[in-house]
């Protein structure tokens, strides 16, 4: 089995403390490198548990011939477009049980028509890692707040809705929340 730990881990942006954090129960940045590079080897457990600390499904980790992989063609920075230094993935969101989705039927703040936005629920206790991250929350009646977490006050969440002149709300004790993690923009 040939491990694709460190392309998926470069292609979400995570370093190796990262993904050692991320596990479940914390692990070090040193064994996350040697499960990389097969000096310590790759049981279902920790492939479980790596893919959960990568936000991936466990078979994204692990070479397989029929799957197809979106390759990094070109990086863009300040000056334009270029070839990649290394080859690359980028990798596709997959969907979970804890991913729930928003769909923008009309532009307002930076969000467009037609914008899909993934977002993974939250464990209370995790919330404060949404600060100054867009965020929806569930109200009563089947209605929904979407906007910038501003501050957590107890049991309090504010937020801040999208668009201009919009007015801070206020929930209280959220049965659950979702931080917004993916854009899906249709060019």
């Amino acid at each position: 089995m040939i491990s694709r730990i460190r392309e998926v881990r470069k292609a979400k942006g995570m370093t190796l403390d990262d993904v050692a954090r991320a596990c479940e129960p914390p692990t070090t940045p040193q064994t996350v490198g040697r499960l990389e590079t097969g000096m310590r080897t790759l049981s279902v457990d920790w492939l479980n548990r790596i893919a959960g600390a990568l936000g991936v499904d466990a078979s994204l980790l692990v070479d397989h011939p029929e799957r197809e992989d979106v390759a990094v063609a070109a990086t863009l920075g300040p000056s334009g477009a270029q070839a990649p230094r290394k080859a690359g993935i980028v990798v596709p969101p997959s969907p979970s049980g804890d991913i729930v989705a928003v769909t923008v039927d009309a532009g307002i703040g930076d969000y467009r028509a037609g914008d899909a936005i993934w977002c993974r629920k939250l464990a209370q206790e995790d919330y404060a890692s949404a600060l100054n991250r867009d965020v929806l929350v569930p109200r009563p009646a089947g209605r929904f707040i979407f906007g910038r977490l501003i501050g957590r006050e107890g049991d309090q969440l504010l937020i801040l809705p999208p668009g201009a002149g919009a007015r801070q709300s206020v929930v209280k004790d959220p049965p659950w929340m979702a931080a917004a993690e993916t854009l899906v923009r249709a060019l």
